[in-house]
C-alpha cells in the first residue's frame, strides 16, 4: 500500500509541470515529499528510475517501448534481483528528487548534470550535442562570439558544454540571448519556435532531434547546424542512497557483459540505433 500511494505521489509530479516556457529567472519548482512517503521509497529491491522523456535513450514510461537505457537497467538489475520502477517528470524536477533522496536515479544524464551524483564506470550512450536553426538560417556556430545577436533556447536544468553553460548562466536574465524552456514537451516547442522565427537555435542531441522528427512528421524540420560537443552519458545514482555505489557497480558490470555477449548491440538495433564506441 506504501508503494502505491509513493507511484501516485510521483504522478502526480509529472502531471504539474510548469508552464512550457518560463523565464530563465524562475526555475522548476520541486514539490517535496512526505517523509513517510520518502520512507516508502527505500525498498531496498525496487530501483526508481525518473527522467523526462528523451527518446531513444528514455522515452515514455509505461509505454511499449521505454528506451533502450531503460530496457539495458532492467535486464542488468533483474539479474541481480532489483525491480525498476521508471518514472516521467521534468529533467530539472528528477535532478532534485535525487538529489534529494526520494528517487533512486536519473535518466539520462551526462556527469556535468550533476557532478555530486554516483556514476557508473560505463556509459549507457555515446551523446552529441548540436545546434538546430530554422531551415532558412545559414548561421554556423565558431565559437562563443558567434552567438552575439542569436536567441538560443535551452531546456531548464540540461547540461550542454562547460563553454555553453558558462554563456546561458551569464544571459539567464537576458530573454534576447537566451530562453529557457520547460514543461512537458519542449522539444516541440523549440521546433516550433525555431519555425516561427521567434527564436534562433536550439541544442539537442542528434538522436533525440532524429527520433523526434521521425515519429512526428507533422514537425517542421529544423536545419542541423553541427555539432558542437560529444561526452558519454550514464544513469545517475542519487548521492543521497548509500547503497548508490553499489548499484553503479552493478550496472557497470552488467552493462559490460551485455556489450560483450551482444545484447546491448541487440537491445540498440532494436531502437534502430548501432552499438556505440566506449573508446
Amino acid at each position: 500500500m506504501l508503494r502505491t500511494i509513493l507511484i501516485a505521489l510521483f504522478l502526480g509530479l509529472a502531471g504539474c509541470s510548469p508552464p512550457t516556457e518560463q523565464p530563465a529567472e524562475n526555475p522548476a519548482q520541486v514539490t517535496g515529499l512526505s517523509d513517510n512517503a520518502q520512507a516508502a521509497s527505500r525498498d531496498k529491491f525496487t530501483i526508481v528510475i525518473a527522467g523526462d522523456s528523451w527518446c531513444p535513450y528514455n522515452c515514455l514510461a509505461e509505454s511499449a517501448r521505454e528506451g533502450y537505457s531503460i530496457d539495458v537497467a532492467r535486464e542488468v538489475f533483474a539479474l541481480a534481483g532489483y525491480t525498476i520502477k521508471y518514472l516521467n517528470v521534468s529533467w530539472a524536477r528528477a535532478i532534485q528528487l535525487a538529489r534529494e533522496g526520494h528517487i533512486d536515479a536519473v535518466a539520462v544524464a551526462f556527469t556535468g548534470d550533476a557532478p555530486d551524483f554516483v556514476f557508473p564506470q560505463e556509459p549507457i550512450g555515446l551523446s552529441r550535442t548540436h545546434f538546430y536553426t530554422n531551415a532558412a538560417s545559414r548561421w554556423a556556430y565558431t565559437g562563443i562570439a558567434s552567438l552575439q545577436g542569436q536567441t538560443l533556447l535551452a531546456i531548464n536544468g540540461y547540461f550542454y558544454s562547460p563553454e555553453l553553460d558558462a554563456y546561458i548562466a551569464r544571459n539567464l536574465n537576458d530573454q534576447n540571448r537566451v530562453w529557457i524552456l520547460s514543461g512537458p514537451a519542449p522539444l516541440n516547442r523549440a521546433i516550433s519556435l525555431l519555425d516561427q522565427h521567434r527564436a534562433d537555435i536550439y541544442l539537442e542531441d542528434e538522436l533525440v532531434m532524429s527520433w523526434a522528427l521521425q515519429a512526428q512528421s507533422d514537425l517542421p524540420p529544423p536545419r542541423d547546424a553541427g555539432e558542437v560537443y560529444q561526452a558519454p552519458v550514464f544513469i545517475a545514482f542519487s548521492p543521497a542512497n548509500p547503497d548508490a555505489a553499489e548499484l553503479a557497480r552493478v550496472l557497470s558490470d552488467g552493462t559490460r557483459a551485455m556489450r560483450k555477449s551482444g545484447q546491448l548491440g541487440d537491445i540498440m538495433a532494436s531502437y534502430g540505433l548501432p552499438l556505440f564506441s566506449v573508446d
